[in-house]
């Protein structure tokens, strides 16, 4: 804004101008910014590290099945001098262990074909080549490793050429790697067709999306969730197009999201996800003294704790407090306020006012926060950070394959995300 700008402006435009100016920035408790953008305290007012008073200390739960013990036995006497039998009986007196890695490298197993020359015809026969000898020199375990840092331990390929090199001795050039994660992740297909099957007979449906680089251009990251299945999906697009390829006509009963518009109608009861009106409203708090944001604050406070012990309550008693949240946001809505950013949180709460406590009707069912599907989105997030993106798409859509196999493991068998990818791939 210009100096021109600034004196067609009126007294009471300054004013708001210079009110909004001097609001605090946003952090990641008042948005969606992540932690690491927050600004750091000074040294003299940061708390320090370690542990907190009054809190007790926890050791290390001793191996049950040690590869090896070692006694130690006294060799003589400290008060007479005099050498100790090694038959005599012993008590343990304490024990502590030493824990390390044995050296790892590669098992290289070379593979000949022999001819023969038969006695009897004198035809020259030569043994079948071995299953799997023209595809690739790497075993399924390498593959299961190159999937594993890629994808959770969010390495590019400059990082995991290196990784294999120090740690494992292994040489592989980037284009080994990419043909080596193309393969091993065309064996996530099947598990991700079964998620996908799973997601399209839920009654309940949580949905998010991120953006992501992909060939350069810029390209989303969504995931779904219901109660038995994580499908993660890339695609060039945000638009409700996804939605309907993802859900292919299948209508939930709940539909879990922000309010972002492509969110909307994909199901008959919508819920709104209360985190991000709670930020939102924590910001305001923070920028002003206006009653109309604490009382928000307050109500927002409410509706979480009916969220956390609906588990526990009556029908009767959830309906008698739906009631009361329904009755006090009513009042809130129609108070007048002077501050914009209550009244811009008053317009988006009445356009979802029938979104805003759907998880009271559907106990133990539907959460009142979408926070569950941003953890999941989280590691994508780290891993655009990391490498800015995706260099194909067939790579954006392998790992999205990974992701759900992975995590829709985690949900039912509760399977460590190497354990998966191995037995994946060996399948």
């Amino acid at each position: 804004m210009s100096r021109s700008d600034l004196e067609r402006l009126s007294k009471d435009e300054l004013i708001e101008l210079v009110l909004k100016l001097q609001r605090p920035g946003k952090t990641s408790r008042t948005s969606s910014k992540p932690p690491s953008t927050d600004r750091k305290e000074q040294r003299e007012q940061s708390k320090p590290g370690g542990a907190k008073p009054g809190h007790e200390g926890h050791n290390r739960v001793l191996a049950g099945a040690p590869d090896r013990i070692v006694d130690h036995r006294p060799v003589c006497c400290p008060d007479c001098g005099l050498v100790l039998p090694p038959n005599l009986p012993a008590e343990a007196v304490s024990v502590s262990e030493t824990i390390d890695l044995p050296p790892v490298k590669p098992v290289v197993e070379q593979h000949r074909r022999l001819a023969v020359r038969c006695p009897a015809c004198q035809a020259r026969v030569v043994a079948p080549r071995p299953a799997g000898a023209a595809a690739t020199p790497f075993g399924p375990r390498l593959h299961a490793t190159a999937v594993y840092l890629k994808t959770f331990q969010a390495l590019s390929y400059e990082r995991l050429q290196a990784a294999l090199s120090d740690l494992f001795g292994l040489t592989v050039s980037q284009g080994g790697l990419m043909n080596m994660l193309r393969r091993a992740e065309a064996r996530f297909a099947v598990r991700r067709e079964a998620a996908l099957s799973v997601l399209r007979r839920a009654e309940v449906v949580a949905c998010d999306e991120t953006g992501v680089r992909i060939e350069g251009s810029n390209s989303y990251h969504w995931v779904f969730r219901c109660e038995d299945a994580v499908v993660h999906h890339a695609a060039p697009t945000r638009a409700a197009s996804v939605v309907h390829e993802i859900m292919a006509g299948h209508r939930p009963a709940v539909w879990l999201s922000d309010r972002y518009s492509a969110q909307q109608g994909h199901a008959d009861r919508q819920q709104t996800c209360l985190a991000h009106l709670a930020r939102d409203v924590a910001y305001a708090v923070e920028a002003g003294d206006d009653p109309v944001a604490f009382r928000l604050k307050l109500w927002l406070g409410s509706a979480f704790a009916l969220a956390k012990g609906i588990g526990s309550l009556a029908t009767s008693t959830i309906t008698a407090k739906r009631r009361t949240l329904e009755r006090t946001l009513d009042e809130i809505l129609a108070a007048p306020t002077v501050c914009d950013l209550a009244r811009d949180i008053q317009n988006r709460m009445r356009r979802a006012r029938d979104q805003l406590l759907t998880f009271a009707s559907f106990p133990g069912r539907v959460e009142a926060t979408n926070n569950a599907c941003e953890r999941d989105l989280r590691p994508a997030v780290i891993q655009r950070k990391n490498t800015n993106g995706y260099r194909a798409l067939w790579s954006a859509k392998g790992e999205a394959a990974v992701r759900t196999a992975v995590a829709t493991a985690r949900l039912t068998a509760g399977a460590s995300p190497f354990g998966t990818v191995l037995s994946t791939i060996r399948a």
